[in-house]
């Protein structure tokens, strides 16, 4: 192989962790049953991503404070062999419930749902927003 060629391979190789990141950043979240929604933040944890909330709003829109704020509501989360698709485990504060996992992302737009029960009950978390 060429020096081009190893240099090119190298490069391949540095980008495919990046591409795996794109989930990586703030997510404002679709409202819950409650008409409540907050900011997610998703960052790499160890080999997997995770997200914390890190800021809650009311149906008013206005910040509030709850005892989920600094949880985790996503982890375990990892990209698929599916462009855009990650799977892993979701925390809905207002089910008090841990799901797992399947979160799509579109651009800017994440889709969420999540199951329980070997799939038996299953979840749209609707669509979250990457926040700017």
């Amino acid at each position: 192989m060429t020096r081009i060629g190893h240099s090119l391979a190298a490069l391949l190789l540095l980008a495919g962790p990046a591409l795996a990141d794109d989930l990586v950043g703030d997510w404002r979240t679709a409202p819950d049953d409650n008409g409540n929604s907050g900011i997610v933040r998703v960052a790499q944890c160890g080999a997997a991503l995770c997200g914390t909330l890190v800021q809650a709003f009311d149906a008013s829109g206005n910040t509030m404070q709850t005892d989920t704020l600094g949880r985790q509501i996503i982890w375990d989360t990892s990209p698929t062999d599916k462009a855009g698709e990650y799977r892993g485990k979701v925390y809905s504060p207002d089910q008090d419930k841990t799901y797992r996992s399947r979160l799509q992302l579109t651009g800017n737009a994440l889709s969420v749902s999540g199951c329980v029960m070997g799939g038996a009950v299953c979840r749209e978390g609707g669509v979250w927003q990457r926040v700017r």
